[in-house]
């Protein structure tokens, strides 16, 4: 059963630019990742273009083939690098797994 992996980051920042910077640096960071983790089948990363005060800034919509494979990918080192500097960055978080 495919697992499709939703996460929301709502970064800490209130500067327009630092915002900007930081949700740039977060997708390129996650869309690195498929180069070095085999497990993601499929992976998207937005940044909020509309209502920046109200809205979640990035949004990561990626696939794995199973509870298994996302599981791997979560312990993956490059994994781990991008969600460290991704904590240091964000005030919220919201995530959301279920079949495809």
């Amino acid at each position: 059963m495919t697992i499709r992996h939703v996460v929301t980051w709502k970064l800490a920042t209130t500067d327009e630019t630092e915002r900007a910077e930081q949700a740039a640096r977060i997708k390129a960071g996650l869309e690195a990742l498929p180069a070095s983790i085999p497990e993601i089948l499929a992976l998207e990363v937005g940044i909020n273009a509309l209502l920046p005060g109200d809205n979640y800034d990035v949004v990561l919509i990626s696939e794995f083939a199973d509870a298994d494979a996302l599981q791997r990918y979560v312990e993956a080192p490059a994994h781990q690098e991008v969600a460290a500097y991704i904590r240091t960055v964000v005030a919220a978080r919201s995530a959301v797994d279920f079949p495809a």
